[in-house]
């Protein structure tokens, strides 16, 4: 097959194109900035239909692997923004990639709407601009694309592509580095590696697939995670389990100072406790050993 990679030069995508090419398939990298590897510019917020036609033409599949930062505060508002961000290009590509005559493709998303069809009484498309969009973004991106659109459902994705680390790296590498005490809430989230991420694409474009796929190896409390991330570090050190009370007082006061300066992030802080509080576990697990990816996102 002949495979079109959008955002080929991340983390997640890099590994994509690495194991489709392991397997005999050819790959076009896409992305918005020019980089090692990369084959076309192409920025799907603003490119045309028929721009987006020509890079897709003479291809097989296509492959969404471009992300959005639930976190970054915006103007209130904001889902117009992150709609406009995740959920339109999305859908603009997927119909381009049908009048191409392409016949499969796969999106990565969030673990988020796994959850959301496991508790909807979570209500989290509701409360979550974030979630909203991922939710959107598959529904609608299959109905414009008339065939099969395997959703990955992501969680956290450890793993390094060249200088590629996932974006929430930097920040938690320079604190278990710090003097700072380890604090983590009660609580926990599946994790995988951006290889197993990149093998299960391939077996949904080699099958065909338009399933929901949530994507495991391990389930972590987040002391244990942040523990284990340390170790990676060369700093590891005990971490406190922070009580839960403490955890929704702060992410309250948050949201509340974020409403006050008209602002507010994918993810609502008023209710991210609920999520941080609870075991986002996702079943069954790979167990698969995450040691390596680990060691080499966070290796010193």
């Amino acid at each position: 097959m002949r495979i079109l990679v959008v955002g080929g030069s991340g983390l997640i995508g890099a590994h994509v194109a690495g194991v489709l090419r392991e397997r005999g398939h050819a790959v076009t990298s896409v992305a918005r900035a020019a980089a090692p590897g990369v084959d076309h510019r192409l920025d799907l917020g603003t490119a045309s239909a028929e721009q987006m036609r020509l890079v897709l033409d003479g291809h097989d599949g296509v492959v969404f692997a471009a992300r959005t930062d639930e976190q970054r505060p915006l103007r209130r508002p904001i889902y117009p923004a992150f709609r406009r961000d995740m959920v339109e290009p999305v859908v603009r590509l997927f119909a381009a990639a049908r009048d191409a005559g392409l016949t499969r493709g796969v999106i990565m998303g969030s673990y988020y709407t796994y959850f959301d069809r496991l508790h909807p009484q979570w209500r989290l498309p509701e409360r979550h601009v974030y979630i909203r969009c991922r939710v959107q973004q598959a529904r609608e991106a299959r109905v414009a694309a008339g065939m099969p659109v395997a959703v990955l459902e992501l969680p956290f994705v450890f793993g390094r592509a060249g200088d590629r680390r996932p974006n929430w790296a930097p920040a938690l590498d320079r604190w278990v580095r710090s003097r700072s005490p380890l604090v983590a809430p009660p609580g926990g989230t599946a994790v995988t590696s951006a290889r197993h991420v990149a093998e299960v694409a391939a077996d949904a474009l080699e099958r065909s697939s338009g399933q929901d796929i949530p994507v495991a190896d391990e389930n972590l409390a987040w002391s244990e995670m942040i523990s284990r991330i340390a170790a990676a570090a060369g700093r590891g050190r005990r971490v406190v389990r922070l009580p839960a009370g403490a955890v929704r007082a702060s992410l309250k006061l948050g949201g509340a100072l974020q409403a006050l300066g008209g602002k507010e992030s994918g993810t609502d802080l008023t209710y991210l406790a609920d999520l941080l509080l609870a075991d986002l576990f996702i079943e069954p697990v790979s167990g698969r050993p995450l040691d390596r990816a680990i060691r080499e996102t966070f290796q010193p």
